[in-house]
C-alpha cells in the first residue's frame, strides 16, 4: 500500500488546453439545445471557462484533498481514498462509483461520513470511509483484459479484508458501482453487514407479472429507446467509440456531460444549476489525464460479456439491503415486488424528494442522512 497523490504538469496540461482550444465546432442547427446530444451553446461556454479560468492547480489541491493510496491486488493497482474517522476503524464504509463519475462524485459526503461531529451530528455514527477507483478508470490499473465488474467486487473485498484489515463492512453505490457492491452480496456476504443501493443492480431476472410491474416494463423500454443509445454502443462497439472520440478532450467532454444533463434532476433547476462546472471538469479532467476514457467504456462490454447486469435465475441476494430511491431519469424504479424478486431481505426502502442518477453530488446531504440512518440500523441488528 503506497500513498498516492495527483501530480500533473504543466506542461501535460497545457498540451490539452491547447487541443481543446484549436477544436473547430461543426455548424449546428438553431434551437436543439440538448435534444440530439450536448448542447453547442452550453459546450462553448464550458470550454471557454476550461481554457480560460479553469485553475487546474486548484483543482489538483482539490484532487489531493484526502489521503490516498494505491494497493496491488492480484496484480492490478487498486487506487483509493481512505479516512480514518473520528470512531477510528468501528464502521467501514465502502463507496463505490460509476461511469462516467468518477471517486471525485463523493467529495461532498466525505467529509460528514468520516467526521459527523464537525457538523453537528454524533461522533458515534462516523465511518471509516473507503472510495476506490474502480479498475479501467481513473488512477487505478488499466490491464490490457478488462476487469469486469464481478473481478471488481473480488478485488474490492480484498482491498477491505486484507490490505486495510476490516472483518466486514458496510458498502453502498450507484450505477455500475450498485453491481459491484450487488455482486458483493451476491458472492461475499460473509464480508458485509448490509449494503445500501441507488440504483437496483444487478436487476431481479423474474418477469413482470402485475399491472403495476408491466406498466414499469413498457415504460422503461421508452426510457431505453430514447437514451439507451450510449450503452449499446458501449456494449457493443466499444472500441469503435473510442478512436472518434478517447484522443480529444472535447468530444470526452460532450459525450460525459451528455451523461450528466440527461441523467439529473433539474425539474425544478437549470442544469447549470445543479453541478459546479468545476466537479465536472475535475471529473473530466481525470478522464483525460489517465487516458481511462478507452479503457471505462469497455465496463459496459465486460459486463455484457459476462452476463452480469441481471441475477441469475433462480438467486436472491440475501445480505440486507437499502434502496435510495432517488428520482433517476435513466434508471425508473421499478415497484417494491420486483424488488423482492430479487432481494430477500429489504430494510430500508426510501423515497427521495430530489436528486437523481449521480446522488453524492445533487442531493448529498439525503444521502448522508440515509447512509447513517441505514448503518445505524443494520448495526442494531447486528
Amino acid at each position: 500500500m503506497k500513498p498516492f497523490e495527483v501530480n500533473w504538469s504543466e506542461a501535460d496540461i497545457e498540451a490539452v488546453l491547447e487541443r481543446v482550444r484549436a477544436y473547430r465546432f461543426p455548424p449546428v442547427p438553431e434551437g436543439e439545445g440538448w435534444r440530439y446530444g450536448c448542447d453547442v451553446t452550453y459546450l462553448q461556454d464550458f470550454c471557454g471557462y476550461w481554457t480560460e479560468a479553469y485553475d487546474w492547480r486548484s483543482a489538483v489541491e482539490r484532487l489531493n484533498r484526502f489521503p490516498q493510496f494505491i494497493a496491488e491486488i492480484d496484480g492490478v493497482d487498486i487506487h483509493f481514498v481512505h479516512v480514518v474517522g473520528e470512531t477510528e476503524g468501528k464502521r467501514p464504509l465502502l463507496l463505490s462509483h460509476g461511469w462516467p463519475g468518477s471517486h471525485r462524485e463523493f467529495w461532498k459526503v466525505i467529509e460528514p461520513l468520516a467526521f459527523p461531529s464537525r457538523f453537528g451530528e454524533r461522533a458515534e455514527d462516523a465511518f471509516d470511509v473507503v472510495v476506490p477507483s474502480l479498475p479501467n478508470f481513473g488512477f487505478s490499473g488499466k490491464p490490457t483484459k478488462t476487469i469486469d465488474q464481478r473481478q471488481t467486487a473480488h478485488l474490492f473485498d480484498r482491498l477491505m479484508r486484507e490490505v486495510l484489515g476490516y472483518a466486514r463492512y458496510h458498502a453502498h453505490g450507484g450505477d455500475w458501482g450498485a453491481l459491484v457492491t450487488g455482486l458483493l452480496a451476491l458472492e461475499r456476504p460473509s464480508s458485509l453487514h448490509a449494503i445500501h443501493l441507488t440504483m437496483m443492480f444487478p436487476a431481479p431476472s423474474a418477469e413482470p407479472d402485475t399491472p403495476e410491474e408491466q406498466a414499469w416494463a413498457k415504460e422503461m423500454a421508452s426510457i431505453e429507446k430514447e437514451k439507451g443509445g450510449y450503452r449499446h454502443l458501449q456494449g457493443s462497439k466499444p472500441q469503435s467509440l473510442s478512436w472518434v472520440v478517447g484522443d480529444n478532450p472535447v468530444a470526452q467532454a460532450a459525450w460525459i456531460l451528455e451523461r450528466y444533463h440527461d441523467w439529473c434532476d433539474h425539474r425544478d433547476r437549470r442544469f447549470e444549476d445543479v453541478f459546479d462546472r468545476d466537479e465536472l471538469l475535475d471529473t473530466i479532467m481525470i478522464y483525460v489525464m489517465t487516458g481511462a476514457f478507452h479503457s471505462s467504456i469497455r465496463y459496459y462490454s465486460a459486463a455484457q460479456e459476462a452476463k452480469l447486469r441481471n441475477l441469475p435465475e433462480g438467486l436472491r441476494i440475501k445480505v440486507p439491503t437499502a434502496f435510495a430511491r432517488f428520482p433517476d431519469p435513466l434508471h425508473l424504479w421499478p415497484p417494491r415486488s420486483i424488488a423482492e424478486k430479487g432481494y430477500a431481505e429489504i430494510t430500508r426502502w426510501t423515497e427521495m424528494p430530489r436528486g437523481g442518477h449521480f446522488a453524492a453530488l445533487e442531493a448529498p446531504n439525503l444521502l448522508i442522512d440515509d447512509l447513517r440512518a441505514w448503518a445505524k440500523g443494520s448495526s442494531q441488528r447486528d
